[in-house]
């Protein structure tokens, strides 16, 4: 093996400087990527975050999505915790779009939540 190798690449340390603790199972955004928190991650700490897989997680409820579809993480939905939004939607400065996450299912109006494929690919910041 590279003596330069450092890791698989589907968990990255996060160090998280949002102002309050990012909840295990709670979306992050690095950057252009989306990933899950593997566990608590305290205010100034660094945490593991993994950026593919497939996760149930919040959802805009209006939006209706095909599986399939390309998704928006909305940064500001979900009372500032974010929430995926079909790709339809009109994304507001901060969003990810693109080709960072995809329904990995169908989910219709008024659902709160949703299964997505995460995949470790950068999305575009709007």
């Amino acid at each position: 093996m590279a003596g330069n190798y450092l890791q698989e690449g589907r968990v990255l340390d996060f160090t998280n400087s949002s102002g309050s603790t990012i909840t295990s199972g709670s979306p992050v955004a690095i950057g252009a990527i989306i990933g899950v928190a593997l566990a608590d991650i305290a205010n100034g700490e660094v945490g593991a975050v993994q950026i593919d897989g497939v996760f149930q997680l919040p959802k805009v409820s209006g939006a209706v999505i095909a599986q399939g579809e390309s998704l928006t993480f909305d940064v500001s939905a979900n009372s500032g915790a974010g929430a995926f939004d079909d790709n339809q939607a009109t994304p507001a400065t901060g969003d990810i779009t693109g080709a960072a996450a995809v329904a990995a299912e169908a989910a219709g109006s008024g659902t709160t939540t949703i299964a997505v494929r995460l995949t470790g690919v950068p999305g575009t910041v709007a």
